[in-house]
C-alpha cells in the first residue's frame, strides 16, 4: 500500500511541476524501459495511437531490454499523468 501512496505522491508532484513550469498544450518526452518484447512495445504504441507521437525504440547492448522514447504534444499536466498511468499497466515497464 505504501508504494501506491508513493506513486500517487510522485504523480501529484509531477503534475504540480508541469503546471508551474510549462505552458499547455506542450510537447512532452516520455521515456520507458521494458524487457525486449515486441508485444510490449506494441502495447505502449497503442496507448499513444491517435496522437502526434513520435516513437523511437532502441535495444540494449545485450538485447535484453528496449528503451522507448515518445515525443508527443500533450494538452495538460493531467493528460501527461494519465498516459503514465496507462503505460504503468503494461507488465515490466519502467518509467524514467
Amino acid at each position: 500500500m505504501a508504494e501506491d501512496k508513493n506513486t500517487a505522491e510522485f504523480y501529484e508532484r509531477l503534475k504540480k511541476q508541469l503546471e508551474d513550469y510549462t505552458t499547455w498544450p506542450s510537447p512532452y518526452l516520455y521515456k520507458f524501459i521494458i524487457p525486449a518484447n515486441l508485444e510490449k512495445i506494441a502495447e505502449i504504441e497503442a496507448i499513444f495511437d491517435g496522437t502526434d507521437a513520435e516513437i523511437t525504440t532502441r535495444d540494449s547492448s545485450k538485447g535484453a531490454y528496449s528503451s522507448v522514447s515518445i515525443r508527443v504534444t500533450m494538452d495538460s499536466p493531467e493528460a501527461v499523468v494519465k498516459k503514465y498511468l496507462e503505460v504503468s499497466n503494461v507488465e515490466g515497464v519502467i518509467s524514467l
